[in-house]
């Protein structure tokens, strides 16, 4: 009778232990993985900004093109060269645990048909250290040379996907981070990196913490008919994001130059 009470016990305190283990997650349950088709320069300033996502006319004197992710799949790039587009940045990388399926028919594909190309990588701040995402970007598309073909790679710095909209990050912290992707990406490539942003979420979650308008070409996004203030630390922008839709596949941009002076971009 005592052995059968023991047993009685053991197996109550068992199915209580079980039920303790099946309602506590375990550790790094609620991280969530890196990489998305929904993640792509623009996707979270355009649920946080809004802005006008219809078609209007093409400002005059800029040279159009395009950006492009997981999210469009395989891209006509004869039909966008048709159309007008003659450059474009292709996702390539986002933390340090994603890569775009789709990254070498959408930058093959849009240097094989003539376009000027480089490849962007979507930060994650609060996942990872700067210079580990620029090793990762470096090593996963975002190379350079300098054949004319070639944008400096570029990083994509937005709202959180996952959370806090600057990452749980100060801007001093923020600016550090930045600092360190920029000096480990110039080491591994020979340029500094392409900056997207808004001039809203950068001027909140960086501000004036540190400057790279003199090194890293401004690449904005507003989708309006006119551009407006320029983030802290910038004087011009090289590349607007102008509409999150329109004529080419993905979201539209417009180079602020001409067609040599795109060129030169590229040959650094």
């Amino acid at each position: 009778m005592a052995a059968h009470t023991r047993l009685h016990t053991l197996i109550t305190r068992l199915g209580v232990l079980t039920i303790t283990l099946a309602i506590v997650p375990a550790p790094g349950a609620d991280a969530l993985p890196e990489g998305s088709a929904d993640h792509f320069a623009g996707s979270q300033i355009a649920k946080h900004e809004g802005g006008d996502r219809a078609a209007r006319l093409r400002p005059d004197g800029s040279v159009p093109g395009m950006d492009v992710s997981s999210h469009q799949g395989d891209v006509d790039w004869a039909g966008a060269w048709a159309d007008g587009a003659r450059f474009a940045y292709v996702k390539a990388t986002e933390g340090t645990g994603y890569r775009n399926p789709h990254f070498a028919q959408q930058y093959n594909g849009s240097y094989d048909v003539g376009m000027i190309r480089g490849a962007y990588h979507f930060a994650l701040p609060d996942r990872s250290d700067g210079t580990a995402q620029a090793d990762f970007f470096a090593a996963n598309g975002g190379g350079w040379s300098r054949d004319g073909k070639t944008l400096p790679g570029a990083v994509d710095l937005e709202y959180n996907p996952y959370g806090d909209t600057c990452y749980g990050l100060s801007q001093v912290a923020m600016g550090a981070w930045v600092r360190a992707f920029s000096d480990r990406f110039v080491q591994r490539t020979g340029r500094h990196p392409t900056i997207y942003t808004s001039t809203s979420w950068w001027n909140r979650c960086v501000g004036e913490a540190d400057r790279f308008g003199d090194t890293s070409p401004l690449w904005v996004a507003h989708y309006a008919d006119e551009l407006g203030p320029l983030p802290h630390g910038w004087d011009y922008q090289t590349i607007w994001q102008w509409q999150a839709a329109g004529l080419f596949p993905g979201d539209q941009n417009l180079f602020n130059g001409n067609d040599e002076q795109l060129l030169r971009v590229a040959l650094g």
